[in-house]
C-alpha cells in the first residue's frame, strides 16, 4: 500500500471525505484517518488495516476491549485509548434516544444499540436491556459469558439485578460468535424459563433479540417470546 504522504492529494482520506463524504471512504480509509499514522517503517494503511483484521472487521472493532487492542503491532496506549473512546461515544450515541422514549418508538435503534455492543464478540454473551416501567432504557448489563445455555443463565441473577434498578421490562439479548442470528430450539427454552420467572416479579419480557454478523433477529417478531 502506498503511504500517505504518496498518494494525490484528492485520493488521501481527509480530502476525500471533505470533498465526497465519509460514505465514499473504505472502512480501512475512514479507520487510517483516525490513527493519523503509521509506526516508524510502516503506513497508516497498514497498521488500519492490521486492526481491522485483529478484530475481525469494523463490528469487531466496534465491540473490541482494551485487551484485544493491545497486541496489535503499531498501536500504542494513546491510539488504544482514542479508538475507545470514539467507540464509547457511539454507543452513548444510540443509547441517548433509547434513554429518552420508550424503545418501541424505535426499534430498529435498539437492534443497532444491540448490535453495536455484541456483534463481533469472541465469545457468546448473554445481555439485559433493562426498561423503566415506561419501557425507556435503564442500561443494558452484559450478564453472563461463554458457551451459554439454560443452565448457565441463572434466572435469579437477572431478577436480582432487574429488581435492584426498579426495572418493569427487560429486552434480552445474545450474540451468536458463528454469525448466524437463528434462534436455537434452546434460546426459545432459555427465553420461555425468564419470561416466566420474571413474570413473578412483575417484571415483562418484551423480546429476545440475536445477534449474528451483520444481523439481529428478533424472537418477538417471529412470536417466540
Amino acid at each position: 500500500m502506498p503511504l500517505l504522504k504518496d498518494l494525490p492529494v484528492d485520493q488521501r482520506p481527509r480530502e476525500k471525505l471533505l470533498a465526497r463524504g465519509a460514505g465514499a471512504l473504505a472502512d480501512g480509509e475512514l479507520l487510517a484517518l483516525l490513527l493519523r499514522t503509521g509506526p516508524a517503517g510502516d503506513g497508516v494503511f497498514e497498521l488500519a488495516q492490521r486492526v481491522l483484521a485483529a478484530c475481525g472487521g469494523v463490528a469487531g472493532l466496534l465491540a473490541a476491549t482494551p485487551a484485544t487492542l493491545v497486541g496489535i503491532k503499531g498501536l500504542g496506549p494513546a491510539k488504544q485509548a482514542e479508538l475507545l473512546a470514539v467507540m464509547e461515544l457511539a454507543r452513548r450515541a444510540l443509547a441517548a434516544p433509547l434513554r429518552a422514549a420508550p424503545v418501541f418508538d424505535s426499534p430498529d435503534k435498539v437492534k443497532d444499540y444491540v448490535a453495536l455492543r455484541l456483534a463481533g464478540r469472541e465469545q457468546e454473551v448473554f445481555a439485559v436491556l433493562f426498561l423503566d416501567s415506561q419501557h425507556r432504557l435503564i442500561s443494558m448489563e452484559d450478564m453472563f459469558q461463554g458457551t451459554l445455555s439454560q443452565t448457565s443463565v441463572y434466572p435469579r441473577e437477572v431478577a436480582r439485578r432487574a429488581l435492584a434498578l426498579n426495572a418493569g421490562a427487560v429486552i434480552l439479548a445474545h450474540n451468536h460468535p458463528s454469525g448466524v442470528a437463528e434462534p436455537s430450539r434452546a434460546d426459545e427454552f432459555l427465553t420461555q424459563t425468564l419470561r416466566q420467572s420474571l413474570q413473578l416479579l412483575e417484571v415483562r419480557v418484551l423480546d429476545h433479540l440475536v445477534v449474528g454478523r451483520g444481523q439481529v433477529v428478533s424472537m418477538a417478531e417471529r412470536g417466540l417470546v
